[in-house]
Formats: structure tokens, C-alpha cells, sequence
């Protein structure tokens, strides 16, 4: 009888869980919604509105660069804001390129509440943003992730036209993060709701992509970013921070970060170069 009432209580806790899964996947209150520099002088953004195609005002940073060839498409990790984010996105924006820094629904000064399809709709709002309004080459846009945003941009990536798709600190799936996570509730990841698949994902995706993984990552280990890296198509390129660190190999590695992407940026620009001068043949 004893095993009965042990059974029932943890199919009794996996409920709870999975009822409360929402607030176990997303943490836009951690440490503070609206903590953080929303003025940032190195950066001087614009404040930009859009809206998702299911109503959601969203909030994003339009960051400039005038040499820009490509603009980053950027999606933040877990947890907190863009405003926090601030020393990721001048990175980004010194490779000489442009940023939109896309803040998520629930997240910061964005309104709704987060949900994995929630989050996508937001990434394309994005997207139209920057080929309806500022009318950009779709082969002009490199879609980022770190962290949570790694699903996001590849999910992107597999369902629109871009030039390279970058993830740092990526996941194979949600149920993964589960098992490895909450390795305590055997049967978890099965009542996972949100995918965040990013490997199926990944096989939809023609781009070259670009995964950079701290070797010590504290939340997501590195054996992710190498199971991720062994499913992205050709071209991809993987780069091994060594360190500790979880979204900061910009911060621990700045020249091997920065070298390793720009890098990457020309193999774009000379790949784009080479497609315009090929001609069908008669």
C-alpha cells in the first residue's frame, strides 16, 4: 500500500510540475524585470515597437553600424532583459555590423506572457521588421541566439531566408535541459510541453552556421554545444571557449570570440559574392 501512496504522490508532483512548467522554463522577473541601463552610451539605441502577428506589443534596441554588411538579429538568453545585456550587443555591433536586440513578450518592457509559440511569433515580427521596414537583404541577416534564444533563432533560421545563423551556449531540446536538470523526476522530460527542438529544427536549416560553447558552462554543459554542433548541416564552424562562463565568451574571450566571428562574417560575404556571380547554365 505503501508504494501505491508514493506512486500517486509523485504522479501527483509531476502534475504540479508540469502545471507550473511556465514558470520553471521562463524567469523575465529574475533578478529584476526592468533592471539594468536602458540608456547605455556606448550603444545610443533606438527604441523600437513592433507588434506580433497575435497582437503583442513588443520592445526592441535598433543598434547601428555604418560599415554594417550584416545585422544581427539578436535573442537573449533566460532570465531578465536586454538592458542587461548591453556589453553582448557592443560586441556584436564592433564585428561591424548592425543589432536588433528583440526583447520577449512577458520580458522587459514587452507585454504578454511567454510561451514557446509565443516566442517565435515575436522572432518573426522581428524578421519583418528588418526586411519590411528597413529593407534588408534576408542574406543580410544573421540570426543570434545565446542560451534560450539559441531555439529561437534557429527556429528562425528553419523557416526564413538568412545569411548565417549564430548560437552560443545552444540546446539539443527542452526535454534535454529536463533530464539533465531536474534528473531527480525520472519521467519529467515526457510531460515537457515546450519543445525548443532545436535539433529537428536544425535539419530545416541551410545557412552556415556558427556555435561557440564555454567549456565550463555552469547551466548548459559543453557536451550540448557539441551535440548541436554534429547536427548542423555544412557549412557550420565550432568554437571551444575555454573558461567558465555561460553567455559571456564575449566577455572571457574577447579576441578569440571576435576573431572566430568575423571569420565567419567573410565566409558569408565571399559565399554571397560567389552565388551572385554563378549564372544558370543554357
Amino acid at each position: 500500500m505503501s508504494l501505491l501512496y508514493i506512486f500517486v504522490a509523485y504522479a501527483l508532483l509531476l502534475l504540479a510540475v508540469r502545471l507550473l512548467e511556465r514558470h520553471m522554463i521562463f524567469f523575465p522577473d529574475y533578478p529584476g524585470r526592468l533592471e539594468g541601463d536602458w540608456h547605455p552610451r556606448t550603444l545610443a539605441p533606438e527604441d523600437i515597437w513592433l507588434t506580433a502577428s497575435d497582437g503583442t506589443k513588443l520592445h526592441a534596441w535598433w543598434i547601428p553600424n555604418a560599415r554594417a554588411k550584416f545585422t544581427f538579429l539578436a535573442f537573449h538568453g533566460n532570465a531578465s532583459n536586454i538592458a542587461n545585456r548591453a556589453p553582448t550587443y557592443e560586441f556584436l555591433r564592433d564585428t561591424s555590423a548592425n543589432v536588433l536586440a528583440l526583447e520577449y513578450r512577458g520580458y522587459g518592457r514587452s507585454k504578454g506572457k511567454p510561451d514557446e509559440a509565443g516566442l517565435y511569433l515575436d522572432a518573426e515580427a522581428a524578421y519583418q521588421y528588418l526586411t519590411g521596414t528597413k529593407h534588408l537583404d534576408p542574406k543580410s541577416i544573421i540570426s543570434f541566439g545565446q542560451s534560450l534564444g539559441t531555439a529561437v533563432a534557429t527556429h528562425l533560421a528553419a523557416h526564413h531566408t538568412i545569411g548565417g545563423l549564430v548560437l552560443e551556449a545552444p540546446f539539443p531540446s527542452a526535454s534535454r535541459v529536463a533530464r539533465k536538470i531536474y534528473w531527480f523526476l525520472p519521467g519529467l522530460s515526457l510531460l515537457v510541453r515546450g519543445q525548443f527542438n532545436t535539433l529537428s529544427n536544425l535539419r530545416e536549416v541551410t545557412a552556415p552556421v556558427f556555435i561557440v560553447h564555454c567549456t565550463s558552462d555552469p547551466v548548459l554543459p559543453f557536451q550540448f554545444g557539441q551535440e548541436v554542433y554534429a547536427s548542423a548541416l555544412p557549412p557550420k564552424h565550432f568554437l571551444r571557449v575555454e573558461g567558465y562562463c555561460h553567455e559571456e565568451s564575449s566577455l572571457i574571450a574577447p579576441a578569440q570570440y571576435r576573431s572566430a566571428l568575423q571569420n565567419f562574417l567573410a565566409s558569408l560575404a565571399g559565399r554571397s559574392e560567389t552565388q551572385q556571380t554563378v549564372t544558370p547554365s543554357d
